[in-house]
């Protein structure tokens, strides 16, 4: 068989070479995980139909187009199939990585019709193939119905059964969460406020705080407590900003069409304001203000841009009291791979903000001394090993292949040059470049992540990481053994957007939850009402 434009015979060949394949293959990637034990899948009323075939985002998908044109004939649009067998099954998509697939179908088969697709597919659109089988089996998978008061469920893990306790409710769109050395929590909300939740009573918020620029992706976002707090009193937060002294420029007339109407409206949004991350520390007094502000990170003004993408931020102390802080490259991808921008790197510096002397690039010229590690898109979760002291970070790909990465000195993760996602002008991997642990296509939006080390889940304890989804609105638990995830489970997906969890003094996971958004109605980058809830071992 010569490979060239698919005909229906050659369609029918390859999804019975993909079914071969993936009931065969040994497995390349981390398992798909598994889903809670007593959660039924429900459909989510009007919202919660499954998606249509596509998944884009309204600028068109390549790969949705090659897919119709190509295999839909025979395979169709679900799991159903057509005249030949659905790709759309995750039983088929958990036996084997995505490069074994890939692989095949450039390769072929020896010994069957098969043969190799090199030819007449580019890498690209193989890549971008794989991607979307598995982008849209999870779009075409019903969503559980989300459970806005979840107080009293239990959940029937694999290795512990635990209840939901809701801590406290009256919070929107909770972000970063802190313990402060008495046991009271802070909280940030992103619209711009810092609570302290102590005896179960939420405060009213802290006075003082830096005004906030809170659009799209911005806001109020992580909250840290200094190692020494109990000396110092330093408090750590970042928050997004409008320029400093930025005047909004005066409308410009509208363009006249040939009709003598003006021409197209546009998008609607008006003018972009140029903002940036900005970290800070600083003391709450006994009157409840924030006072004693100093600037740990402050951007060149050049740096502002209308972008409300890619902010960042989370933080993260080591031993040693050096404080580690990720900032987004604000939506453009140059910024990952340039070593003289801040944007798209994870950062470390003493407490006081300067950068600590063994840091990789220290003394190089037009470099930014305080970088750690570069190459990331937006990272969103920070998290120590208990055992082996390393750094687990997860960040947000830009429509799938969210990763989760082990952070090392001085290293390059890739953002601009290589992606597990299908991104016109990337590659998969590249020499020099790390690739993720793991990733996850289809998108769960991967957010604050969280190593457990206390007695309360013993069977938890030193070898689970667990990881808080937006978009997939789960909490999940990687089961590590070194640097290898050998197992994945999901704790719950029913309970709204996971932002964001950490062990409290007290032993138990806290964990910060947003009511869903992307529905009818409700904008991707809302702001929604939330609560912070605690598992309790049963």
């Amino acid at each position: 068989m010569t490979p060239g434009k698919a005909t229906g015979t050659t369609a029918l060949l390859f999804g019975a070479f993909l079914v071969a394949v993936m009931s065969t293959a040994p497995r390349g990637q981390a398992p798909a995980p598994a889903a809670p034990a007593a959660q039924p899948q429900q459909g989510r009323g009007a919202a919660g139909a499954p998606a249509a075939p596509g998944g884009g985002r309204g600028r068109g998908n390549a790969a949705a187009t090659l897919w119709g044109e190509q295999c839909a004939g025979c395979h169709g649009n679900d799991a159903a199939g057509a005249r030949a067998v659905g790709l759309f099954d995750e039983v088929w998509l958990k036996s084997v990585s995505d490069q074994h697939i890939t692989d095949a179908i450039r390769n072929g088969v020896p010994g069957t019709e098969m043969e190799p697709f090199g030819k007449a597919l580019t890498d690209e659109q193989i890549w971008s193939l794989v991607n979307y089988i598995r982008t849209q089996t999870g779009n075409l998978k019903p969503r559980p119905e989300f459970v806005e008061a979840p107080g009293g469920t239990v959940l029937e893990t694999e290795k512990q059964t635990v209840r939901v306790e809701v801590v406290t409710e009256g919070i929107e769109t909770p972000f970063g969460l802190a313990f402060l050395p008495d046991g009271r929590l802070l909280v940030t909300e992103r619209p711009g406020r810092l609570r302290i939740l102590a005896d179960g009573k939420l405060s009213e918020p802290v006075k003082g705080i830096p005004e906030v620029h809170a659009v799209q992706d911005g806001g109020l976002l992580d909250v840290a407590v200094h190692p020494q707090f109990q000396q110092n009193g330093w408090i750590y937060l970042a928050y997004s900003e409008r320029q400093p002294g930025y005047v909004p420029p005066p409308p410009a007339a509208p363009p006249v069409g040939n009709e003598g109407q003006p021409a197209g409206r546009g998008r609607g949004r008006g003018p972009q304001v140029p903002a940036m991350t900005v970290v800070v520390r600083g003391k709450i007094n006994a009157n409840h203000e924030w006072t004693d502000q100093q600037f740990i990170f402050r951007a060149d003004p050049s740096l502002y841009t209308g972008s409300g993408a890619h902010y960042g931020l989370r933080f993260i102390f080591d031993d040693d009291g050096h404080l580690f802080y990720s900032i987004g490259e604000r939506g453009s991808v140059p910024n990952s791979q340039n070593l003289s921008s801040p944007l798209g790197k994870i950062h470390r510096v003493n407490d006081d903000g300067t950068p600590v002397s063994d840091n990789p690039f220290v003394g190089q010229a037009d470099v930014v001394p305080t970088i750690w590690s570069y190459g990331h898109r937006n990272p969103q979760g920070l998290a120590w090993h208990p055992v082996t002291g390393q750094l687990w970070e997860s960040e947000h790909g830009p429509n799938s292949a969210d990763e989760i990465n082990i952070i090392e000195k001085g290293q390059n993760y890739g953002w601009g040059v290589a992606t597990k996602a299908s991104q016109p002008g990337m590659v998969p991997s590249a020499p020099g470049m790390i690739d993720p642990i793991i990733y996850y296509t289809p998108s769960m939006a991967t957010a604050g992540i969280s190593f457990y080390t206390g007695d309360r889940y013993p069977a938890w304890k030193n070898n689970s990481l667990f990881v808080g989804g937006l978009v997939g609105q789960r909490l999940e638990r990687l089961e590590i053994e070194g640097d290898k995830v050998v197992s994945q489970e999901i704790i719950f997906d029913n309970f709204g957007r996971v932002r964001d969890i950490v062990q409290g003094p007290d032993g138990y996971f806290y964990i910060a939850l947003q009511n869903p958004t992307g529905l009818p109605g409700v904008p991707l980058s809302a702001t929604t009402p939330g609560r912070i809830i605690r598992l309790v071992p049963e």
